[in-house]
């Protein structure tokens, strides 16, 4: 009975000084987004500060997505050092718990952490992403206002041939095409013709390109007010080719990896964003290990500042890695499975056996 009340009791705290670390960097975050958006928006009479600080909320849940991991180790050796201080583990200790007993605590707190922000805080923060995207597109109306969908590539094969397009920016998944050229080549490979516009618009079975300016061999460029190329694109293939893996919602993002894949684009991006979502609880347990097997040295050789240090350091290493097989992942090097999950195996192994030899021997 001891035994449960005190592991929750840690799982609080430790809850607690993960969400504070978290929701003071979510803070720190959204003033400078704030100030940043105020600031591109002074010239801009549309733009209140109303506005901007509602499109700042909905864009940093997705940017502060990424320092979870930082909170987690944070929160885990600022309780783990506070706990020493008051004495709190020596009690523990003193009781008949080991430190896998009181180690648990925190490692569940940060696996349920994990489940929720990959359940319920991504697809809310991609939302609400994509939402602040589109209102800033619409407020501003620029090119490099907003970076939506940047240097997007669509290849066709329609009823007068082979036709490959690029956008600057993209809205409404894909819909909506800003920036846009296109080539257009006959069924047989030749050069057609080259379409320039600045706006695009997807309805069904055909692009309509507005103010294009249309470019052929051996002829003068001719300018039209409406452009029609016919596609077999889909809106839901559309979305799939232009939406990225980071921004797409966890539970969209088998979907997506389907309709990219039928488009016949490459879904690895899709892929590893899933795994690496499906690892990142797991990933949070390794943090609080790194936490556990630097912070409890200070239980009995001393050395604050020296073992925490190491214990951050530990933790950026972990982080690193992560990205680096992300990055190898991504590159198509290794398998989004292997690179999702490799780090967070790893980190947690590692700190495992770091607590097995200082605490067991």
């Amino acid at each position: 009975m001891i035994g449960v009340t005190i592991t929750r009791y840690f799982g609080m705290r430790f809850t607690r000084a993960i969400l504070a670390i978290f929701f003071a960097i979510f803070c720190l975050m959204f003033v400078v987004v704030f100030v940043e958006t105020l600031r591109r928006a002074s010239d801009n009479p549309a733009a209140g500060a109303g506005m901007i600080a509602l499109m700042t909320v909905m864009k940093v849940p997705a940017a502060a997505e990424m320092i979870l991991p930082f909170a987690v180790l944070f929160g885990s050796m600022a309780t783990f050092v506070d706990l020493t201080r008051k004495l709190e583990l020596i009690v523990a200790r003193a009781a008949g718990m080991s430190v896998w007993q009181f180690v648990a605590a925190p490692a569940l707190a940060a696996l349920l952490i994990g489940i929720v922000s990959v359940t319920i805080y991504n697809p809310l923060s991609a939302k609400m992403k994509q939402r602040s995207d589109q209102m800033e597109l619409e407020l501003f109306g620029r090119e490099g206002s907003v970076r939506v969908d940047r240097g997007v590539w669509l290849r066709q094969h329609g009823v007068d041939g082979l036709a490959v397009i690029h956008a600057n920016l993209t809205a409404n998944s894909g819909v909506d095409l800003e920036g846009v050229s296109v080539n257009i080549y006959s069924a047989d490979g030749g050069f057609v013709e080259r379409v320039e516009a600045g706006k695009a618009h997807l309805e069904p079975g055909v692009w309509v390109l507005q103010g294009a300016t249309v470019s052929a061999p051996g002829e003068p460029a001719r300018q039209v007010d409406s452009y029609m190329l016919a596609t077999d694109i889909t809106p839901e293939q559309a979305a799939a080719a232009t939406t990225p893996a980071q921004g797409t919602p966890f539970w969209d993002l088998p979907e997506m990896t389907a309709r990219t894949t039928e488009a016949g684009l490459d879904a690895t991006e899709y892929k590893l964003q899933f795994q690496t979502l499906l690892a990142r609880p797991l990933l949070l347990v390794a943090m609080v290990l790194v936490a556990a097997s630097f912070s409890l040295r200070f239980f009995r050789f001393g050395g604050v500042a020296k073992t925490l240090s190491g214990g951050v350091v530990a933790g950026f290493v972990l982080y690193i890695a992560t990205k680096i097989f992300s990055d190898l992942g991504g590159a198509g090097m290794i398998s989004p499975l292997v690179a999702a999950w490799s780090p967070a195996l790893v980190g947690s192994m590692l700190g495992t056996l770091t607590l097995l030899y200082s605490e067991d021997g």
